[in-house]
Order: structure tokens, then sequence, then C-alpha cells
């Protein structure tokens, strides 16, 4: 069995043997927190896309200056729920974000300035598409404060892009690259993989010609058909499974060789270039949602909460600006934050300290000592009783091994 241990700094330690019945026990002291701030438009939804995104049809760009009143207007009334917290990162997702101004986006930075506490050098990200680019509009977000520009290149052939309904062409990916190294301290560059019809050697030209930029990040994502997306209605002819087994490993190959490090399932940077935003996720962190279907956790000493802003744009604006946009808010029971952790932590190709779970989820190990002890019969997980760690067949296998924690 795997012994109980001390929390962490910070950290509570539940009585031993505590169960999980009943409400969530709440933390000691609240762990790191992040903002997300939700735009949800698009030129054009792609179609393997499950993403709260909109088609803006009704003119040449999205209602910014209402749309940001309103998200102004959301973080004041939550304001309340994280006073006094210090925020690490800022991540400005979508939707396709770079429809937005840099004036609209400079006006939204300054009023989260105002109004919580960054912590000294935050990460700032913007997601970005390169059919949007403009050398001068990416140049524009830089300063307005966003010091780490995402970009969605997803791949390099036009074919693909044509295949995965993206707007934009590789020359435009190019060049957004190009103005990214200049403009900002770090970037990312996003690919997908396992798209229809794509081979290894089409893959292996991907990766090479990305790796070839020399990026401190590359995400590089499995395409999946998820429900309620026109790929699922109609799925595309997709490489079999050992064919996109290959493709893991050479990705797994080409970043390694090109010197990043592959730190989270689909994540490769070079040292001190980890996405901070998304390790606070991997590491049950806590993070404020602002916007159209943002999603938000937030912890506090008597109980984990999970809140879910109004889906619909207009809805969405409505609600901020008038009685409020929260749709949904509720406490997690404590027989939910096993599954809840370990869908996160697993994720991390280093896993996390075990004192970890104490700290962010206030249970005692012993709460889930069986479920650990039988993953690590299996092979699935690091028997090490200090961390919490996925073994390479864990990784093969982690929907397997995360369900282990799921309670009815």
């Amino acid at each position: 069995m795997i012994p109980i241990r001390p929390a962490g700094s910070g950290g509570v330690l539940a009585a031993p043997g505590a169960g999980l019945a009943g409400a969530a026990p709440g933390v000691s002291e609240p762990p790191p927190l992040a903002l997300y701030v939700h735009l949800p438009w698009c030129i054009r939804k792609c179609p393997y896309c499950d993403f709260n995104s909109h088609e803006f049809r009704d003119g040449d760009s999205p209602p910014e200056d209402r749309y940001v009143d309103a998200l102004i207007a959301d973080l004041e009334s939550a304001l309340p729920s994280v006073w006094g917290r210090s925020v690490q990162t800022v991540f400005i997702g979508g939707g396709t974000p770079s429809l937005f101004s840099p004036e609209a986006i400079e006006r939204l930075l300054a009023a989260v300035r105002a109004r919580l506490r960054l912590a000294p050098g935050a990460e700032v990200t913007m997601e970005a598409n390169p059919g949007t680019f403009e050398a001068a509009r990416f140049r524009g977000y830089a300063q307005a404060g966003v010091t780490r520009l995402s970009i969605g290149v997803q791949s390099f052939s036009n074919d693909a892009l044509a295949a995965l309904g993206r707007i934009h062409d590789a020359g435009q990916a190019r060049r957004a690259i190009e103005t990214a190294i200049d403009a900002f301290e770090t970037f990312n560059i996003d690919l997908m993989y396992a798209l229809p019809g794509q081979s290894l050697d089409a893959l292996r030209a991907d990766l090479r010609e990305a790796l070839a930029f020399a990026p401190p990040h590359l995400s590089v994502y499995h395409l999946t058909l998820e429900p309620n997306t026109l790929f699922a209605r109609r799925p595309p002819p997709l490489p079999d499974d050992d064919l996109a087994a290959d493709m893991q490993a050479l990705v797994e190959d080409e970043t390694g060789a090109a010197g990043l490090r592959h730190y989270e399932v689909s994540a490769y940077a070079r040292e001190g270039h980890r996405c901070r935003h998304n390790l606070n996720y991997w590491q049950f962190g806590d993070y404020l949602g602002i916007g159209a279907g943002a999603h938000g956790k937030l912890s506090f000493h008597d109980r984990i909460v999970r809140e879910a802003r109004l889906r619909h744009p207009r809805a969405y604006m409505s609600g901020a600006l008038d009685s409020g946009a929260i749709e949904v808010s509720r406490t997690l029971a404590a027989a939910e934050l096993p599954f809840e952790f370990m869908l996160n932590a697993l994720r991390l190709l280093d896993g996390v300290p075990a004192a970890l779970f104490v700290e962010r989820t206030g249970l005692s190990l012993a709460a889930i000592s069986r479920e650990l002890q039988r993953a690590a019969d299996r092979g699935l997980l690091d028997p090490d009783p200090t961390v919490i760690r996925a073994t390479p067949l864990g990784m093969r296998f982690l929907n397997d091994l995360i369900e282990g924690f799921l309670r009815d």
C-alpha cells in the first residue's frame, strides 16, 4: 500500500483513512491562480472543432467594444471569489482571438491589470490564426502586453490545410511564425497529425519545417473525431491505429533530435519555455474563466467549485452586462476529485509529487491507496510512493489508467 505522506508547503493533510463520501473538502491554502479569457468568434468553424466557437456572419469583425465591456463586467463580478490572490498567467483563447484588434486586446489587458494583481513576469498567452496574419497586427499584440503567441499552424501542406477546413495557407503560417520570432518573448507552434490521408513522410515534412524555425515550444495533437462536429457526422479517411502509433513515435524522435523535451502528452519544449498556464491546469491549480462558455475552477477552505459561463456570445454579453454571466456553479463532491486530479496530472510525463494530491484536493492519499496500488500492480503507475507518474506503458494506455480513478 502507498503510505500517507505530509502535504507540501501550504497543503492540508486529511485525516488518515479519510473517505470520499459527501461534499468535497477544501484546501488550507488556495493553489496558484490563472485567468482564462475566451473570445468565441471565428471566420469559419473547422470541421473537427468542438470548442465553443461561432462563425461571425454579421459584418467584417466581431462586436469588440461590447464584448470587452462584457468581459470587464464579468471580471468585476468575479472579484470577490479571488480577492487578494495573485494571478500567475493569463491565456486568451478561442475561437480566433486574433480577430480582435490590438487596441481591443490592450484595453482588455489594461482592465485585467487594474483589477487583478498580476505576478511579476506573468505569462500572457494569446492564440493566433495565421489566416488573420498581418505583421503590424501581430506586433501590436506584443505591444499590448501579450508575451507568448500560440500559432495554430496545424500543417504546412496546403492540401492538408484544405482538408481541415483551415482559412490560411502554408505561406501565411510561415510569415506568422517569422513575425512571432521577432516580436514575442516566446511562442508556440501548434501542429496536428493523423490527418485525412496523411502519410508518415508527410508528417515528417511538417515536423521538419516546424522545427526549422527552432520553436521554443511545439504542441502536436492527434486529430480525433469529436462528437457534434462535421467530421463526426461525415468521417474523413484517417490513418489506422498502427500508422497513428508510428506517427506518434516519429513526433517523439524528431522533437527529441531537435532538443525539445517531451513533458506532456502533446507538448514539447526547450528548457524554460514550458507553457506555465497549461502546467497550472495539469497540476490541478485554480483558474478563473471569463468569456462566452468559459470554464473555471476555484478552491476555498471548505469547497472546490467549478463554474461555466453562458455559452452563446449574445446571451453572455447580455448576462455579463446585466444580471451575471455564470450559467453553472457547483461544488465538486469528494468522490469526483481523484478522477479530476488524475485526468490532469497524469498527462505530465514527470508526473507530480504525491503530496500535491493532498494539497490540491484536501483528501488523504489513503482515500486512493487501493487505486494507486492496483495501477502500480498492472505496470501502469510508477511504484515510487513519493510521486504519481504514469509508466511508459501507462502513457500508452492513459485512458485506462485515468478511468481507474473514476467513482460511480
